[in-house]
């Protein structure tokens, strides 16, 4: 009896790191996808910066898009910086480890600033459905102080809320098996390696989860359901496709945000092979911050025109 309680005591040693297998591919492969994310992992910093900065700078910019957008900028950065730079170090080195720690908060940064970014998408359309549907009352109800409120409600809502369900998390046993196939430490490989009993952390993203993708959710499909209806009663087409114009941006970013995040973690994993599971993780972790600046840039006059503000002020003078 006390020799099978030491051996089931061994074998709840604590795990103190896991294992990161990324990509299991030739050398040659794992290469060529670590210059291309380093390529994408410069271009996303480099074109969220830039933004930043000309809506900080440009005042023409000074307005309630412009600020969410920049917010948009301050949300890809981190969460780049938070995943990018480990995948680089496993793909070159055909997996690594990381520590139990640094794995937790590898996971709450991720999960807090795609949280945050669910309700600033939220808060975008609803901004898009007073200037199309609303214009009298926009710049009244928008005001600077508002979007302020709005954007801190969002980033103190998406970094507090997450922490409940990973202190949860990092409370229960790993022992056994520490390898997780996969190229960051996201929620569900680490589940299926935990030896502990699931259901309480389960409860928690559950709820969690339905709180902060249905309700948002459901708040962009009606916001552009008003604003179709809107743009449909516009009598000419100038101004219809002028109307339009202002949110086919963020209606472009929302789709990728959504059909990723759901493509991920809607569909059952026994439907998607881990291979396809992995590289639908780089869509919205590597791929979909270097596009919101793209999307919103290359099809906005305005940030053009600051731009080229900014190169006449500073470059050519």
């Amino acid at each position: 009896m006390e020799g099978s309680w030491r051996l089931e005591e061994s074998n709840l040693t604590a795990v103190t790191e896991f294992i990161l297998l990324g990509f299991r591919v030739s050398r040659d492969l794992r290469t060529a996808l670590f210059w291309l994310l380093l390529v994408v992992c410069c271009g996303t910093i480099c074109g969220n910066l830039l933004i930043i900065a000309l809506v900080s700078t440009s005042k023409n910019l000074h307005t309630p898009m412009y600020f969410f957008i920049s917010q948009l900028s301050i949300s890809d950065i981190l969460l780049t910086i938070d995943i990018v730079p480990k995948m680089l170090y496993i793909l070159w080195n055909n997996g690594g480890a990381i520590s139990f720690t640094s794995c937790i908060f590898q996971l709450y940064v991720f999960c807090s600033s795609e949280t945050f970014e669910c309700l600033l998408l939220t808060v975008m359309s609803y901004d898009r459905y007073m200037a199309i549907c609303n214009p009298l009352r926009y710049t009244s109800i928008m005001t600077n102080v508002f979007c302020i409120i709005l954007s801190i409600i969002s980033w103190i809502y998406g970094f507090s809320i997450v922490l409940i369900y990973t202190t949860t998390l990092a409370k229960l046993h790993f022992c056994g098996a520490n390898i997780i196939d996969h190229l960051f430490c996201d929620l569900i490989p680490l589940l299926e390696l935990t030896c502990s009993d699931t259901f309480i952390v389960h409860s928690e993203i559950y709820v969690i989860g339905a709180v902060t993708i249905i309700i948002p959710t459901t708040i962009i499909v009606i916001s552009y359901s008003n604003i179709v209806l809107a743009v449909i009663r516009i009598p000419s087409n100038t101004g219809r496709q002028k109307a339009f114009s202002t949110c086919s941006s963020h209606l472009i970013v929302v789709s990728i945000f959504y059909w990723t995040i759901f493509g991920v973690y809607v569909v059952p994993s026994k439907d998607l092979t881990l291979t396809v599971s992995k590289i639908l993780s780089l869509l919205y972790t590597v791929f979909t911050p270097l596009a919101n600046p793209i999307i919103y840039s290359l099809r906005n006059k305005d940030i053009w025109k600051a731009l080229q503000e900014v190169v006449d002020k500073h470059v050519i003078c």
